[in-house]
């Protein structure tokens, strides 16, 4: 980019021009030029670079949520009312994960009606405090997302557990169901507990069975009592 001035010659009439390398850097005047530039530089980056990016943005999440004293509160007040009505909860680390990743876990928690938050650990002991899983705070470190199951026992165990074997950078570090804390290896067995229409399932078998068992008592009184009358008449028919 050059300029150009003109320079009165002492000794003539003529002009001069002189180009001067101008050393004035390009100022972008519209935001939409500089975000052209940024797409174009990630466009230039490799797949491992891309991914490193993608990682360093989940990571960004948690440190970019709640910057202020009353989204603190929020954050605090909703996870402390999702916890209150859940029946457990999963906690696992995500770290390496990348944006789609996560994205993806979200939709399927959402499907299976699972509440799932990356949340700082700061936060969620708060959060956790007069809760049946306050017992997890003890072992809240490193990047985690929390799973709450809010309709069957073994949905967030389900959600994680089916997510893990797919990704191996996602690793479960803690469960709690009832007020007790669990070990990662008790997950197949959260996770094998009935689902809400299953238990329904169940309990109405259950509360069936007795009352079938009422009604075919009922139905043999009346054929042994013919069985029992018809013995008494052939016995007195034979004794006459």
């Amino acid at each position: 980019m050059y300029k150009c001035r003109r320079r009165q010659d002492a000794g003539s009439d003529r002009c001069a021009r002189l180009r001067i390398k101008s050393r004035e850097r390009p100022v972008f005047k519209s935001p939409n030029k500089v975000r052209r530039l940024l797409l174009t530089g990630v466009m230039l980056m490799n797949g491992n670079e891309r991914k490193a990016l993608r990682r360093m943005q989940v990571s960004e999440e948690v440190n970019t949520m709640a910057l202020t004293l009353e989204e603190k509160k929020a954050v605090v007040a909703e996870v402390a009312e999702v916890a209150k009505g859940a029946y457990s909860a999963v906690a696992a680390e995500y770290r390496g994960l990348t944006v789609e990743e996560m994205t993806g876990l979200r939709v399927k928690a959402r499907q299976d009606n699972v509440y799932l938050r990356v949340i700082k650990n700061t936060l969620a002991r708060r959060a956790l405090e007069d809760t049946d899983f306050a017992c997890m705070s003890d072992r809240l470190t490193g990047p985690l997302v929390l799973a709450f199951s809010r309709e069957d026992p073994g949905a967030a165990a389900r959600v994680t557990k089916d997510f893990a074997k797919e990704h191996d950078k996602f690793t479960v570090t803690m469960l709690s169901v009832g007020g007790q804390l669990l070990e990662p290896s008790e997950i197949d067995r959260l996770a094998m507990l009935p689902t809400r229409d299953q238990a329904i399932s169940m309990l109405m078998s259950v509360m069936q069975a007795p009352v079938a068992k009422f009604v075919r008592t009922l139905n043999e009184v009346p054929g042994k009592l013919v069985r029992t009358v018809a013995a008494i008449r052939d016995q007195k028919q034979q004794a006459a």
